[in-house]
């Protein structure tokens, strides 16, 4: 008798301690953070920007930073393995005036993204998770009308769209600071979008302004932020 009461406790000290670990492991994060992307200008430049604009020298510029924000929603089937849907939005000038120039009205550009794929979280460790993960999805990015101001003359620009393949490939690190709550330290993605930019610019321009810059962009995304668990 004695050793059945031994042997149940220990069976329930054990089961007790798999519940524990499971419930350790949250079953759904949610993600929200600023985020960063370093953005690839596709070969344009300030030379190629003033011909294609057909404006002096020194008048344009590219824009290689767009701040926004980064959101995700992770699912775990366990300790190691889940599924993430990855939330972006960016917003910024695609391309600037000089200092020496008194242009205004550049056109403004926003950018959002639906990625999704799965999730590797190394849970070895009682406060920091690291994680790695590989997404796919969608990019569209838009510039909105505008008129170009300070010039020989005024140029006009349309508005203009353009959607196409996306990926983020990369890592990052929470911290736990409860049991429901935790700090992304960092998440840095290679981020590939695929916006033809000839084709994207001629639509906001004019046909055959803009010849040459790249149909698909390699940048760098980082982002920051707070991580609910539950």
């Amino acid at each position: 008798m004695i050793r059945f009461a031994i042997a149940v406790v220990a069976l329930t000290a054990l089961a007790g301690s798999i519940v524990l670990a499971q419930d350790s492991t949250p079953k759904v994060q949610v993600f929200g953070g600023f985020s960063l992307l370093h953005q690839q200008t596709g070969q344009l430049n300030g030379t190629n920007l003033d011909v294609f604009l057909h404006e002096p020298g020194g008048t344009f510029k590219p824009e290689n930073n767009f701040e926004g924000w980064n959101a995700e929603v992770q699912y775990n089937a366990d300790r190691w393995i889940g599924i993430v849907a990855d939330f972006d939005g960016r917003y910024g000038t695609p391309f600037t005036a000089s200092s020496i120039s008194q242009v205004s009205g550049l056109p403004d550009g926003t950018a959002y993204s639906f990625l999704a794929g799965p999730v590797i979280s190394y849970r070895k460790f009682k406060k920091i998770t690291p994680f790695a993960h590989a997404l796919f999805g969608v990019d569209r990015t838009t510039l909105k009308s505008s008129t170009i101001n300070g010039l020989p003359a005024p140029v006009t620009s349309a508005s203009a769209n353009y959607t196409d393949f996306a990926l983020a490939a990369g890592a990052g690190v929470d911290y736990k600071l409860t049991q429901h709550f935790a700090l992304r330290l960092a998440q840095v993605d290679y981020f590939h979008t695929s916006v033809n930019l000839n084709k994207l610019y001629q639509s906001a321009f004019a046909p055959g302004l803009f010849e040459g810059p790249a149909t698909h962009q390699r940048n760098l995304r980082v982002s920051a932020g707070v991580v609910f668990q539950f």
